[in-house]
């Protein structure tokens, strides 16, 4: 199996960053301009799903890191009103 050193990974890189270079330098201001606004309309929209995701990001972190965190969850899951068939299913009980 080939693998690559990191000297060529690196060139590799620096190809790509020139192409895309090259290309941008290539383009109209219109071009540019209608390139720029979906480019700030994308990441707006990935800003807004890693703020909705942070949360949650938080919470797994903390449950992979801090046991108790994982075993309050599972009391808080077995104190809820849910009928106890229903508590078996998902191994709850």
């Amino acid at each position: 199996m080939n693998s690559q050193t990191a000297a060529n990974k690196n060139s590799i890189i620096d190809k790509v960053k020139i192409n895309l270079q090259d290309f941008w330098s290539n383009l109209s201001d219109n071009q540019q301009s209608i390139l720029k606004k979906i480019w700030s309309i994308l990441t707006y929209k990935w800003q807004w799903q890693i703020i909705l995701n942070a949360p949650f990001l938080v919470f797994w972190v903390l449950d992979q890191t801090i046991p108790s965190v994982h075993s309050f969850d599972m009391q808080l899951i077995s104190s809820l009103p849910i009928p106890t068939i229903i508590k078996t299913y998902l191994g709850f009980s």
